[in-house]
């Protein structure tokens, strides 16, 4: 007896009882394939490696059940099987995106084909019967816009977008009819309407959505876009024809340019490139009309309020144990809490990534929730997740999000009590430090109350001539200035010549609920002796230790493990 079980991870197969894996299948294959190669009764062709083929697939894409270990870890997929995302919304045929956006541009292309191609002959005879004639040049030339329109949503089909689907499947269905009554071409026609019907089918796959169609937004400029390339086609057909011409047949001349189709007039030596000139125009008019047209959902571009911001800085004081926790206070850092405001994440969008600032901050129990909010918030809209600075501790949770671990380096943290110069180890350290000793350089720990205006402006002299013009830096591992009245609990250790005046500077930030602190930038006159940088850690060291501080993160070693 066989049995088909829904499943949260995909479909499965049960014969008398018990589960059929798609690798014993894939394994059956090959093995009748191979039996029957040796038994005389199969000969190699284009349908055995056909077959063939299918077998390695069912092996390669359920490859992980395997291993005992990992079976049951993954989704079904139709390509290879996607890894468990229980943070991801599970969505029938989510996977058939990049298959279905194939199989659109396929039709796009026999579409095109068909279009630049003359018609079967007995076909277009026995049309000509239920057709008139003149009717014939109209759908040809409607041919070619459909396919161009059709590879152009197939793009945004692979982008998941909601408004590409609708359009596909006008455009499948519209594209069917007008293969039938160009030319009775029952293959093309049969050939997007099995597409159209494998979009419906899995219509959940497409889940991006967009902004409503307002009278201020794409309503207006898309038909100004229409126009304009109208307008480009009309002046260059008006100035390249004689001035007897009949504004009927500049008309059509210029919609059968925008068509690429062919119009009644022909264009000679310095009007040649007139054609192709307008055609690149009605190209370059769909493709931005599609690009208004299927715009996701906007981003958030507007800053984190006061409010966001109190609530952001008492969970950090609350919860922000973690080295990286402060540096989510950036003002140019944008929030996403949980539905109970009791965690948050600090992130950024860079080029259709949300890009996330270390590890959230709040709650441990609400972590989880945090996330798949995230997700579905990103997924609306079209971006991809990522995170910078994650620890090891949340990489399960992270791996339930869909994301992958990618080691870039680790955490530089000091033990004050046990840090000492002795040894050979930090021999170059210590001659950095009996440098500037000697040079007349001394050390000073400051709080941000003890700073007046004359030290804030030396501060930012040394800032500037560091910088030597350049934007501040910095996301997850730094903070991007020294005003907000949050810095109260941070520190700064500055470095003075021998006349006493600033020539650079650390700056520090809390780790609460531990005597811990992080470093946030490092600056310095390039004038200053060899060293002062290291002067300076070692200094801050020593200081911050006076203060009870037993931790300092250096933050970053980068592929410290690997060298």
């Amino acid at each position: 007896m066989i049995s088909l079980q829904r499943h949260p991870l995909g479909p499965r197969v049960f014969v008398l009882g018990r589960r059929v894996h798609e690798y014993l299948l894939g394994f059956a294959v090959e093995a009748g394939l191979l039996a029957g190669l040796l038994a005389g009764l199969i000969h190699p062709g284009i349908a055995f490696w056909a077959i063939a083929a299918v077998g390695v697939w069912l092996i390669a894409k359920d490859w992980q059940d395997l291993v005992p270990r990992r079976r049951d870890t993954a989704s079904w997929s139709v390509g290879l099987h996607r890894r468990k995302q229980s943070l991801r919304e599970s969505r029938r045929s989510d996977g058939l995106a990049q298959v279905a956006a194939l199989a659109t541009f396929a039709v796009a292309l026999v579409n095109i084909g068909s279009a630049l191609t003359p018609a079967i002959p007995w076909r277009l005879r026995l049309l000509l019967h239920v057709e008139p004639v003149a009717a014939l040049p109209i759908f040809q030339a409607a041919a070619l816009p459909t396919g161009i329109a059709l590879a152009i949503v197939a793009f945004y089909l692979l982008r998941r977008r909601r408004r590409a689907l609708h359009a596909a499947l006008v455009l499948l269905v519209v594209a069917g009819a007008v293969d039938l009554v160009k030319g009775l071409d029952f293959e093309e026609a049969a050939l997007g309407w099995a597409v159209a019907g494998l979009l419906w089918w899995g219509r959940g796959a497409f889940y991006v959505q967009h902004e409503r169609l307002r009278r201020g937004s794409v309503l207006w400029r898309v038909p100004l876009v229409a126009v304009g390339a109208a307008a480009v086609a009309a002046a260059s057909v008006w100035a390249a024809t004689a001035p007897h011409r009949a504004p009927v047949t500049i008309g059509r001349e210029m919609v059968a340019l925008l068509t690429w189709s062919r119009g009644p007039m022909a264009f000679q030596e310095l009007f040649a490139w007139v054609p192709l000139a307008v055609g690149a125009a009605s190209v370059a008019s769909v493709l931005v009309v599609a690009y208004l047209f299927f715009r996701p959902l906007a981003v958030p571009r507007t800053l984190p309020d006061e409010e966001a911001r109190r609530t952001a800085l008492d969970l950090v004081r609350a919860h922000g144990t973690d080295t990286l926790s402060f540096f989510k206070l950036r003002a140019d850092t944008h929030y996403f809490f949980s539905a109970d405001r009791l965690a948050f994440v600090g992130y950024r969008i860079e080029s259709g990534v949300l890009l996330i600032s270390g590890d959230p901050v709040g709650r441990p129990d609400a972590f989880g929730g945090l996330l798949r909010d995230v997700c579905g918030f990103a997924e609306l809209r079209g971006l991809k997740v990522g995170a910078v600075g994650a620890g090891e501790v949340l990489l399960p949770l992270y791996e339930q999000a869909g994301l992958r671990a990618l080691y870039i380096g680790d955490e530089a943290v000091v033990d004050t009590r046990s840090f000492s110069l002795e040894g050979r180890a930090v021999r170059k350290v210590r001659q950095s430090v009996n440098r500037l000793t000697s040079a007349g350089y001394g050390a000073s720990l400051l709080r941000f109350e003890e700073l007046d205006e004359s030290t804030r402006a030396e501060l930012d002299r040394v800032s500037e001539v560091w910088r030597r013009g350049e934007p501040e830096r910095g996301f997850s591992m730094a903070m991007d200035s020294l005003e907000g009245d949050h810095q109260a609990d941070g520190a700064i250790v500055v470095a003075r010549d021998p006349q006493g005046t600033i020539r650079g500077f650390l700056h520090f930030v809390p780790s609460y609920g531990r005597p811990a602190m992080s470093l946030s930038f490092m600056r310095r006159d390039p004038e200053t002796p060899n060293g002062l940088t290291e002067f300076l850690v070692v200094a801050a060291i020593a200081l911050l230790r006076d203060r009870g501080i037993e931790e300092l993160s250096l933050n970053f070693a980068a592929m410290a493990r690997l060298l």
